[in-house]
């Protein structure tokens, strides 16, 4: 108990260091940062969405250099194929014995934060070859399983405006996202910082603040935290509220405008988000308030809208406010 009660000081400590890291080199994003470090400390995969040019590659990049991890950004383009990420094998002559062989040569995949940029502009047969790597931390090529470095983190992003040559994400693999990640633009006085300090010629220097073991510690502490059995059935209620004609439970506008709802993958991130947030917050105790907080990156992109919602123009940020009024505490 003492030992975690050190490591959640720990913790706390760290993602204060982290954050005034990032700093130095990203402008704003407040709540991006937040959402980032919430997925960090729960091994959770994020898919950010936000038009180019608003510093998504560069602030994965910092906090993979923030936390001295090893890093690989994979440019996904329509004739990316499975084995440009995985790795492959080749076959291996030995020059003095002339024996042939085949060895495993590994790909970006093997790497503790891996950047899948503009994911969706690759077709879905090597989207899926991030598929077992995301859920099983392993990956198989060739009949043989291979583990991957630890931590093993994905951050995708995606452009939210041009659908031109693009494949949408399968359902399967959205669901092995924790988190989706607005980035919105700056506001003016931010921007103004940004035009200022990236034309300055100047680059800060950061300070390591964890290295990988650390970061392992620091993850093994977020299921740890204790939570009341009526914050987890609000988390499961918001959650089983989402599925269309399930019970009679749902509310209409559920079976209006809503084809498919969340699954139980969001019940266990809604809880696990919420568990980081509170050691986030030199806090004890998961609240309600903790699992609203982390409602809208869960169930975004885990709730299929029909025609008729997007005749009316409603989005799945609509549903979500809608929800978290319907679901008493």
């Amino acid at each position: 108990m003492t030992e975690n009660l050190e490591l959640a000081k720990g913790l706390v400590k760290a993602k204060n260091r982290i954050t005034t890291e990032i700093r130095k080199v990203i402008v704003g994003q407040d709540e991006v940062i937040e959402n980032l470090l919430t997925a960090l400390f729960c091994k959770g995969h994020c898919l950010f969405v936000g038009v180019p040019g608003l510093a998504k590659t560069l602030l994965v990049n910092t906090l993979a250099r923030v936390l001295n991890l090893n890093f690989s950004r994979i440019q996904f383009t329509p004739d990316l194929m499975p084995s440009d990420i995985t790795g492959t094998d080749i076959l291996y002559e030995d020059q003095s014995t002339n024996k042939r062989e085949f060895r495993f040569i590994k790909g970006p995949i093997f790497s503790n934060i891996i950047l899948a940029d503009e994911i969706n502009r690759t077709p879905p047969k090597t989207q899926a070859a991030l598929l077992q790597a995301m859920q099983e931390r392993q990956v198989t090529v060739g009949g043989n399983t291979y583990k991957l470095t630890q931590p093993f983190l994905v951050f995708a992003t995606q452009n939210p405006i041009e659908h031109e040559g693009t494949y949408p994400l399968p359902e399967a693999q959205l669901d092995r996202f924790m988190f989706i990640i607005n980035v919105d633009y700056p506001t003016m006085e931010q921007e103004v910082g940004i035009a200022m300090t990236t034309t300055s010629g100047i680059h800060p220097d950061l300070d390591t603040v964890l290295n990988a073991e650390q970061v392992q510690e620091l993850q093994k502490l977020v299921p740890s935290v204790p939570v009341s059995e009526h914050v987890a059935e609000y988390a499961v209620r918001l959650v089983q509220s989402s599925r269309p004609g399930k019970n009679g439970a749902t509310p209409d506008f559920i079976n209006k405008w809503v084809d498919w709802g969340a699954g139980p993958r969001a019940s266990q991130y809604l809880l696990l988000g919420a568990k980081a947030r509170t050691l986030m917050d030199s806090r004890v105790t998961v609240s309600i308030e903790d699992i609203k907080y982390v409602a809208r990156q869960v169930l975004e992109h885990r709730l299929i809208l029909n025609f008729k919602a997007e005749a009316e123009t409603i989005t799945t940020n609509d549903i979500i406010e809608k929800l978290l009024k319907f679901v008493k505490a």
